[in-house]
């Protein structure tokens, strides 16, 4: 198993651990914590990056700190993803998984038929693809990510990186958020899904939906798709949420809300060549034995 050095992971693939829009302005981790945690947040993940090249700028110039998940080997995916960590925006991987459906995953997809050496190679190889990548979630996996024995193997692979971890949550039934947390991954579910059905009046109302959970629940977490209405829409709704009382935050930005700014992967040890190892081998045993189908 190849391991990324933490440091030169991070000095890589990280960028402002914390961003938020408040009152027109872009705050850093300066801020008050107190004011982070009282102000109802929002974070909003673009999946399906790297396809559609008008779109993907467009949404790489928005002034607010969105976070965007490229798929892996597409075609703009390595040009987009640079451009988007130099206007500030998050940078995850949008990883292809299995589905129920049997629909086409397109190259380094994840299958239910994989063997754990393939699974982790081509996890690996989608990682390394995606330039300034700060945290992954799946593309489609309503198959995959009900699956503990697959769900483990990935799990075990990121634990090798300062990579976070977002379960889309495209069945109900998924057990990817709860295998993160077992294996130390910092990890956030999605709330609500912007667009799947592509009119503005929806987008409208998932929208509403997206506000009403965040002052309900103090944050909340959506997804959206480069889709031009949905961008059309962002540019319209975004510099209206602090009239709302809302702020926009990255993910890593809401999770260290969530955390009362406790740094993502202190909690890690480095073996001696400086990668990432799990910390206590008893909990790993556990873990190998309560993942198994």
């Amino acid at each position: 198993m190849i391991r990324l050095p933490f440091k030169q992971a991070a000095a890589q693939m990280i960028f402002k651990p914390f961003m938020t829009v408040s009152f027109g302005l872009l705050l850093s981790a300066s801020s008050s914590w107190a004011d982070s945690v009282n102000q109802p947040t929002i974070a909003i993940i673009i999946d399906d990056m790297g396809n559609h090249l008008k779109t993907g700028r467009q949404l790489i110039n928005l002034p607010y700190p969105l976070t965007l998940a490229f798929l892996p080997h597409r075609k703009h995916t390595s040009d987009l993803a640079r451009n988007a960590h130099h206007q500030s925006k998050e940078v995850m991987l949008h990883m292809p998984m299995a589905n129920t459906l049997g629909l086409e995953l397109g190259a380094g997809g994840l299958t239910t038929g994989m063997e754990k050496h393939d699974l982790t190679t081509t996890l690996r190889q989608a990682i390394r693809s995606i330039p300034y990548v700060q945290g992954i979630n799946n593309h489609m996996g309503s198959a995959l990510t009900q699956r503990r024995s697959e769900m483990g193997w990935i799990m075990e692979e990121l634990y090798n990186y300062p990579l976070y971890f977002v379960d889309s949550r495209t069945i109900a039934a998924s057990v990817a958020g709860n295998t993160a947390q077992q294996y130390q991954i910092p990890n956030l579910s999605r709330d609500v899904f912007l667009d799947h059905w592509q009119t503005r009046k929806s987008i409208h109302s998932q929208f509403g939906r997206l506000i009403k959970l965040a002052k309900e629940k103090g944050s909340a977490v959506a997804i959206g798709h480069p889709h031009q209405v949905t961008v059309d829409y962002l540019e319209w709704a975004l510099p209206r949420l602090d009239q709302q009382g809302i702020r926009l935050a990255t993910v890593s930005g809401l999770w260290a809300i969530r955390h009362n700014g406790h740094p993502m992967f202190s909690h890690r040890k480095q073996n001696s060549s400086g990668a990432f190892s799990i910390a206590d081998k008893a909990d790993t045993k556990k873990l190998k034995a309560t993942n198994k189908l």
